[in-house]
């Protein structure tokens, strides 16, 4: 069987294929999806690539597959581990980390200043996959970023540095690492003015450098050698689809619950109103991730965060018994009602800390009113991806519950009328890298999972 494009997607722990057919056509189709277990721990994740595409030849019957060309996302082996560094944390280091955010990456480490000792000393207990330096605006303060790329040549790693600091420090950066082992690439600054964040061309640049040196994951050069287009972070694949279907649909925002962590994505300008009245500049499309709420790995921190007490009575047994023979996929009723409270805990607490908020300062003239973050309330649509918002039977309504969890009305949540959309195909990271090549495609396709017809 002949397919015109494989899209893998490439994870820690299970690897899933969806194939297209027809997408040079005007009604490009998802043919079929297969999964396999991901196979890190055997030395080479190909294992797992082909178990996926064995499992989508058995369930369409047919005996093998061939493909015009293979696409890729890949959080395997914990997906793009990256290190950030700047001059003042609520400004450089912010929008530094705004970019890697986007682009898909796991931040492991932030830090302002110069880098001590201890600093050095942690960046090498981790070995990120990138190292992000940035500091100063354009023309303003060089030596940190300076003294900084000296301390990370120092440590003889070769783990790829991205600049995107003071522009006045590009030559002599570039001479710092003319011998280093560390490989450079330069960014335009993602702080060129104060209240200017420009992260966009640093995402791209770290998505770049990341499949540059896609050797994460045990394998994943030979997978370089199978793919014909770009291999990105399953996280900015995501991103790249969202910020597609705002060009169609609209300010949006996109929840993804997975067993280890709830990422959210939005892409919104928010309202004027809030704007005149923000105290930091927000970017235009904003990732955030959290690593403790996660409704397999880490539902112990679910539980704790909506009370052992408060979960029983609201689930009317104790939630131990749900949690001695819950792995990963509910099969028991128990189970399932277990797994969709810990999936709403996880929207309503990622939308939280994602979301900006109304402040009320008091002064000599009286109360003024600020606001700080992401500004949400332009969100015309919330979509749900991954495989609790996409299965779970009360999916949409845990998605409603957004709105009416604004109790004091200071959160920037999106309005009641925002409507809800569900990736019912679970397609949304495959179509973010599909849109790399095949923009037109994708989005038709998006708006087919989604039940968006135009």
């Amino acid at each position: 069987m002949h397919v015109d494009v494989l899209v893998a997607e490439i994870g820690s722990t299970t690897t899933l294929v969806n194939a297209f057919q027809n997408i040079d056509g005007q009604d490009p189709v998802l043919w079929g999806q297969g999964q396999a277990p991901t196979s890190v721990l055997e030395g080479d994740v190909r294992v797992g690539l082909r178990g996926a595409i064995g499992d989508l030849c058995r369930k369409k019957g047919v005996e093998s597959l061939e493909y015009r060309d293979m696409l890729a996302t890949s959080s395997a082996a914990g997906g793009l581990k990256m290190t950030v560094h700047g001059l003042v944390y609520d400004m450089t280091v912010r929008a530094a980390r705004e970019a890697a955010l986007g682009a898909g990456a796991i931040i492991h480490m932030v830090s302002a200043g110069k880098l001590r000792r201890t600093d050095l000393e942690k960046i090498r207990e981790i070995q990120p996959n990138l190292i992000m330096l940035a500091g100063g605006v354009d023309h303003g303060e060089r030596d940190t970023a300076l003294d900084n790329a000296e301390a990370l040549c120092s440590l003889g790693l070769s783990i790829p540095v991205i600049y995107g600091g003071n522009i006045d420090n590009q030559d002599e950066i570039r001479l710092i690492f003319r011998d280093s082992t560390m490989p450079l690439y330069m960014v335009e600054n993602v702080y060129p003015r104060i209240d200017d964040l420009n992260v966009e061309p640093a995402r791209r640049v770290i998505q770049a450098a990341f499949e540059d040196h896609i050797i994460q994951a045990p394998g994943m050069e030979h997978v370089r050698d199978m793919v014909g287009g770009p291999i990105i972070p399953t996280p900015g694949a995501v991103m790249e689809c969202a910020k597609l279907l705002h060009g169609a649909i609209g300010d949006l925002m996109v929840l993804d619950v997975g067993g280890a962590t709830t990422d959210l994505h939005s892409v919104t300008a928010g309202s004027e109103e809030i704007s005149r009245i923000s105290i930091s500049p927000e970017p235009f499309a904003k990732r955030t991730v959290e690593g403790d709420l996660g409704v397999y790995v880490n539902m112990h921190n679910l539980v704790d965060l909506i009370g052992q007490d408060k979960l029983a009575s609201e689930l009317g047994f104790p939630p131990e018994e749900a949690m001695a023979t819950y792995k990963f996929i509910p099969k028991t009723e128990k189970e399932l009602q277990f797994v969709e409270r810990l999936t709403l805990e996880a929207v309503l607490q990622a939308t939280e800390r994602h979301a900006g908020h109304i402040r009320y300062i008091y002064g000599p003239s009286g109360r003024s009113t600020l606001a700080e973050g992401k500004d949400l309330t332009q969100v015309k649509y919330i979509i749900g991806t991954g495989g609790a918002l996409t299965r779970l039977p009360h999916r949409v309504e845990m998605m409603e519950a957004i709105a009416k969890h604004n109790e004091t009305g200071l959160f920037l949540f999106p309005p009641e009328t925002a409507a809800i959309l569900v990736d019912n195909d679970y397609i949304m990271a495959s179509l973010g890298v599909l849109s790399k090549q095949y923009p037109d495609a994708a989005l038709k396709l998006l708006q087919k999972s989604l039940h968006i017809f135009p």
